[in-house]
């Protein structure tokens, strides 16, 4: 079974403000809702793919119930925790002649809930694939991926690690079996600026050098490298494709590779179905589906 992890989900409202005037009442031309968070944009795509999963995390007021009432509506199975104070964070993200966002805090997750969530991962063993994705909420430890990973070690759960800064770096000693910075992040990562293709390649390795065993890096338009755990080097372009939002499509690719690595367990084809699916986000309103996932396939290489 996979496993995903949300620690702070939102209701992400999107609004589309044609000539946003601050200060001004404005209208909107375009609006809508979507549950947020890139463990449950991971599920989501999962489930689209066919592959089942459970979402877990944490909820509150009646903002959590509408994530996970979304959530379930794409046929997803959840076991989110539900917090008794606070309400889960709506984040507005503004388009107009420039892209604004403001993000909610979330609820406070007490050590109680914790626990709470640490019991829930007790039952991982060998089998199952953990998916560790995103920022962590100012209440909770920052250590909380490292801690999460140490209690379950030994037991060949395989961790996905998609963080950044200090979050991925501390987590390296727990060999996850892929982690997915960006080019953007990877630089930041090593606090230098990445100039080309080879550079990202001599990172990438060195992020590889560290602990984890397989390692992808997403470019955007650029399309994406892949340092699997043989040290062999993969890189593919995007498939053609008009953007039209790239709001969940490196989680979309985390989704992607896992779904092609289940088929037989093949970090190639994984690549390339992680690229195909990042790619059908990315041009697509929504989140990829199989469709449009088995139409770009065809045109990775």
């Amino acid at each position: 079974m996979i496993y995903t992890i949300t620690f702070n989900p939102a209701l992400d409202y999107i609004v589309n403000v044609e000539d946003f005037k601050l200060g001004s009442v404005n209208r909107t031309t375009y609006e809508e809702v979507y549950a947020g968070g890139k463990g449950i944009n991971v599920s989501i795509v999962l489930k689209n793919l066919g592959i089942e999963n459970k979402a877990l995390g944490y909820i509150a007021g009646f903002t959590g119930k509408e994530i996970e009432r979304r959530v379930k509506e794409f046929g997803c199975t959840t076991d989110f925790i539900k917090l008794e104070d606070g309400m889960s964070r709506i984040n507005v993200k503004l388009k107009s002649s420039e892209e604004s966002e403001i993000n909610g805090s979330g609820p406070k997750i007490n050590d109680e809930s914790l626990n709470k969530l640490f019991k829930q991962l007790e039952v991982l063993d060998n089998n199952d694939i953990l998916v560790l994705a995103g920022s962590i909420p100012t209440t909770l430890p920052k250590n909380i991926y490292e801690t999460i990973m140490e209690r379950l070690s030994g037991r060949g759960i395989k961790f996905i690690v998609d963080a950044t800064g200090e979050l991925l770096l501390n987590v390296l000693k727990y060999n996850p079996f892929l982690i997915k910075p960006n080019h953007h992040e990877l630089a930041e990562l090593f606090n230098v600026e990445i100039k080309n293709e080879e550079e990202i390649i001599y990172y990438a390795k060195k992020l590889k050098e560290m602990g984890a065993h397989n390692v992808l890096i997403s470019m955007a338009g650029d399309g994406a490298i892949f340092i699997t755990e043989n040290n062999e080097v993969l890189r593919s372009d995007v498939p053609k494709g008009k953007l039209k939002n790239s709001v969940g499509a490196g989680d979309s690719m985390v989704g992607g590779f896992l779904a092609g690595y289940l088929k037989n367990n093949n970090l190639e084809e994984a690549f390339k179905m992680g690229v195909a699916t990042g790619s059908a986000s990315a041009f697509s309103e929504g989140l990829a589906t199989k469709e449009k996932v088995e139409e770009l396939l065809k045109q990775i290489i």
